[in-house]
């Protein structure tokens, strides 16, 4: 039980890396916001909204080579760009921004996602025997799970220093769940594979279009020259944009969503650790020899 108090706080300090995360992610759905923006029903497109988009996608590629190294210079994003997507100025400005802030203190820049996964999953033993029909098992149960869900919010979103981060845990085949739990490590694992060949941002399908697309894009913008003459090309940057505004919408759709979640994460391992220890402590009152 101690152990699983344990565990408790490295998932409190998870949800704060991951929450960070999702802002950063935010911001960089900002600046692919900016590029849609310079570059969506312009015709004919001019250096103007070309030299504004290759900004913003500077900056959005850098963001991303940021997070995909995962060094310990992470920090939240500033906000430094103050125009969006034509109409969505205004909503963008109504959102809660509350929604989007740590749920708690930032964690320390020397943190490391993948060494605090190691962490909860070190010494984490199967029960055994006469075990398996007591405490111990619902217990082990709830490590497992705890640890299963942190190493897929930390593979999925863009976090502080995951280089490292195991590609799977183990976890004894007798059990009659370990095979689903053990299949769905597998997929996880194999993106993540994926992910460190190809140089991606993380496991989030909008993260890697954006980074796709923002790539063609910078392309289209490093070799313009006004006007562009080839009808071809500019259908191809037309459609590039087109999936970049769809790749928005729903990052637009889904950011507030996962935050929540991850939010009612944090809150329920606190509740529930605080519980964990008002039993144990009247355990240990009632096991107390009377005087």
């Amino acid at each position: 039980m101690p152990e699983l108090l344990d565990r408790a706080v490295k998932a409190l300090d998870i949800c704060n890396a991951v929450s960070a995360g999702v802002e950063s992610v935010r911001h960089c759905q900002r600046l692919a916001e900016i590029t849609v923006a310079a570059l969506e029903n312009q015709n004919p497109i001019g250096d103007g909204q070309v030299k504004r988009a290759r900004k913003a996608l500077g900056a959005l590629v850098a963001s991303l080579e940021e997070k995909d190294h995962g060094g310990s210079h992470y920090k939240t994003p500033e906000r430094s760009w103050s125009f969006g997507r034509r109409g969505a100025t205004a909503a963008v400005k109504d959102r809660p921004t509350a929604t989007f802030r740590s749920l708690s203190m930032i964690v320390g820049k020397n943190w490391s996602a993948a060494k605090q996964i190691h962490a909860m999953w070190a010494n984490l033993v199967a029960p055994r025997g006469a075990e398996l029909n007591g405490l111990a098992l619902p217990v082990y149960i709830m490590n497992v799970v705890m640890v299963f869900v942190m190493w897929a919010l930390v593979a999925a979103v863009p976090c502080q220093d995951r280089v490292g981060l195991p590609l799977h845990i183990q976890i004894p085949r007798q059990f009659a769940w370990a095979h689903s739990l053990n299949g769905l490590q597998e997929k996880i694992g194999e993106e993540w594979k994926k992910k460190e060949k190809k140089g991606s941002a993380g496991l989030l399908e909008e993260m890697q279009k954006m980074e796709k697309l923002s790539q063609g894009l910078i392309e289209f913008a490093d070799g313009f020259q006004f006007p562009v003459e080839e009808e071809g090309k500019l259908e191809e940057v037309a459609a590039q944009v087109k999936e970049m505004a769809e790749v928005c919408r729903r990052m637009d759709e889904g950011l507030v969503p996962l935050q929540q979640q991850i939010r009612d994460v944090f809150h329920q391992a606190v509740r529930s650790r605080s519980e964990m220890m008002e039993l144990l402590e009247h355990a240990g009152k009632i096991s107390q020899p009377m005087m």
